[in-house]
């Protein structure tokens, strides 16, 4: 161990006179302690929120959605799959899709609903994550009736359960393109995303079903689309749009649910920066510490001058004893808050109401960049607020230091 750290740690330990010191050092610590776990964990709870959003979204849409203008039914849809698979190498999958909102009743009650016909196999929709009662699965025998999909809100609210049957209705449009339409179904599946806007009203069954039962033959209203990278979805839908022609139009996840993306933009910019003031609050701290440090040593500074000690020396002396001060209070907030989320993430203490929220529970995004970037910016404001008291102490003449103390 070196001098100057020899000499750090024994000015760090309280004695019977200098108690307060010692008192201030510990506030100073806590301070940088709760300023750590403040921000690691509001970054955590952050990107838990911006990975959850992002994945049910995605989860029961795509990156981009191709539909026609005013609703249009888009036809031939073997040629667009071909052009979109083929001309735009962006794309890693693509499924038609058919969707109308009607009305379902049960023998408890009726609600809106918006129906949504998607491939068996269901590449795209990966409504499977979400499932909490019986199958995913949509194909079926010829003779069975069509499968239908539902969210556990809408199935408590109309008390059906596995295996019950409800009709669907699709009203008249106002400009008579369609005209009223019904047909029975039966509950296989219940999911649970936590999203009220789609536990609430989404419903799925397979594709053709849809397209038997809307009379479509063999056209689909929509395609939805996944690709490489999320961030150029805004040039890969002008492509779709370029391709396909009228009346293709192409909406990318971030356009569909700008709402929500736009809340988790500023939520990331502006907590991080609000809550982050409590580390410079803390490091600030540290200054008073330190100097509250220099004038109960001054005596003993003025004696290790008398001795030989450099003024580099002595100055490094109380800038270590200001890192130590910011190294227990930042590996203490690691560890606060890394206990903190863990106990979050495996029992869910914090509940949330998911038709504000999106979640049932506080999320929380694990990841050790969020830990490494908060503890360096912590041991760097609190090492920059340690070289004034340092080089104070460094000025102290020995004589004076010894006479007067």
């Amino acid at each position: 161990m070196s001098f100057t750290s020899l000499v750090a740690r024994r000015f760090f330990r309280s004695r019977q006179d200098d108690r307060f010191v010692s008192l201030i050092s510990l506030i100073s610590i806590l301070g940088i302690m709760l300023g750590t776990t403040a921000l690691i964990i509001t970054l955590s709870v952050l990107g838990g929120f911006e990975r959850e959003i992002t994945g049910k979204v995605i989860g029961f849409t795509s990156h981009i959605q191709i539909q026609g203008f005013q609703n249009l039914p888009l036809e031939d849809p073997e040629r667009s799959l071909r052009i979109l698979q083929e001309q735009i190498p962006e794309i890693v999958a693509v499924a038609p899709s058919v969707s109308r909102e009607g009305i379902i009743r049960s023998k408890e009650g009726v609600d809106g609903i918006l129906l949504k016909g998607i491939p068996p196999e269901g590449k795209i929709q990966k409504t499977r994550r979400y499932l909490v009662e019986g199958t995913h699965r949509l194909d079926r025998e010829p003779d069975e009736t069509p499968r239908l999909m539902i969210g556990k809100k809408l199935a408590r609210r109309l008390a059906l359960a596995i295996g019950d049957k409800a009709a669907l209705f699709i009203l008249a449009s106002p400009d008579g393109s369609w005209q009223p339409m019904v047909k029975q179904f039966r509950v296989t599946g219940i999911y649970e995303s936590g999203m009220s806007e789609y536990d609430d009203v989404m419903a799925f069954t397979a594709l053709e079903d849809a397209q038997e039962f809307l009379r479509l033959g063999n056209t689909v209203t929509g395609y939805d689309v996944m690709i490489r990278d999320l961030d150029s979805a805004a040039v890969v839908a002008g492509k779709i749009e370029e391709e396909l022609g009228y009346p293709h139009y192409a909406r990318t996840v971030f356009e569909s649910y700008r709402n929500y993306f736009s809340w988790i933009k500023l939520q990331t910019e502006l907590d991080p920066v609000i809550v982050g003031l409590i580390i410079p609050v803390a490091a600030v701290n540290i200054i008073g510490t330190l100097l509250m440090m220099v004038l109960g040593k001054t005596r003993e500074v003025g004696v290790l001058l008398a001795l030989g000690s450099s003024r580099g020396a002595i100055a490094r002396i109380f800038l270590r004893q200001g890192l130590l001060i910011a190294f227990l209070g930042t590996l203490l907030g690691n560890f606060l808050a890394f206990f903190l989320l863990f106990v979050q993430k495996e029992f869910s203490i914090l509940s949330l109401p998911s038709d504000v929220y999106f979640m049932s529970s506080v999320p929380v995004l694990f990841r050790w960049e969020y830990f490494v970037i908060v503890s360096g910016l912590s041991i760097l404001l609190s090492l920059i607020c340690s070289v004034l008291p340092a080089r104070l102490a460094a000025r102290i003449e020995p004589v004076n230091a010894i006479r007067f103390s």
